[in-house]
């Protein structure tokens, strides 16, 4: 099971039009510093978030209860002058942990209504995340060869393509800055992942390295799925190796 938090500005298109016109810049430094402070104060509890919309923002909080929700909720209320509202979510595939989480916020589900904390009663016993960490192969070679925008343009669509198959899948892809990108899996089997590499190779003739890690918690999830992506470099560097996919788990 997968345990996923959605949080959300509460009463953000009204509030951004007391701003005036002059407001964009604003914003997207609120929204970067309110990225920043939500990953931090759910990284402490072994969380991890990733931005969806830039007004709305998933974690994985397998392990986290009401109460951790309420303090982090505290934490928020003290650095923003907004309000917030978190939603928890549950289900066999971070797909449906997330329809979870949205029919749970339109029905008013409250677990605390003070904190506006909604959703179902999360489980703090260990249960078992996937993630997969993907970077393209070669990307330096490929900015060497686009300008910096064409780059960003075949992120774009690398992002699309890579969205729409996992979601078939159950599970949540992120873009994560740079040419990095993160799933939230529901055990996609390897041969499935490999049918993707071999799709975008063809498509767009890139390569993606792809390091999957399997953890209690979702920061512990990411961590070893970056050492997987790591001792593929490794092993390419060293020659003695020329794999694409390596899973690691604790």
């Amino acid at each position: 099971m997968i345990q996923l938090t959605l949080i959300k500005i509460t009463g953000y298109g009204p509030w951004t039009l007391t701003l005036g016109s002059d407001r964009e810049h604003r914003l997207q430094m609120l929204q970067a510093s309110l990225y920043r402070e939500i990953q931090n104060l759910f990284s402490e509890k072994g969380c991890l978030a990733f931005p969806n919309r830039f007004d709305e923002i998933f974690v994985i909080t397998n392990g986290l209860s009401v109460p951790d929700h309420v303090k982090i909720q505290e934490g928020l209320a003290r650095a923003f002058d907004l309000g917030f509202s978190m939603t928890i979510g549950r289900g066999e595939t971070p797909f449906e942990a997330n329809l979870d989480a949205d029919a749970a916020r339109r029905e008013k589900a409250f677990l605390d209504e003070k904190h506006n904390i909604l959703g179902r009663q999360p489980k703090e016993e260990a249960e078992r995340v996937q993630i997969i960490h993907m970077d393209v192969d070669g990307s330096t070679s490929i900015s060497g060869k686009k300008s910096p925008y064409e780059v960003s343009s075949l992120i774009v669509r690398l992002y699309a393509s890579m969205s729409e198959y996992f979601l078939a899948r159950g599970s949540l892809a992120f873009f994560m800055g740079g040419d990095n990108f993160m799933v939230v899996s529901s055990g996609v089997a390897r041969d499935e992942i490999e049918k993707f590499l071999a799709h975008v190779r063809e498509q767009y003739g890139i390569s993606f390295n792809c390091g999957i890690g399997n953890a209690s918690t979702g920061r512990a999830a990411a961590m070893m799925a970056t050492q997987s992506l790591d001792k593929i470099r490794e092993l390419r560097d060293s020659g003695k190796g020329t794999e694409r996919i390596l899973e690691s788990t604790c």
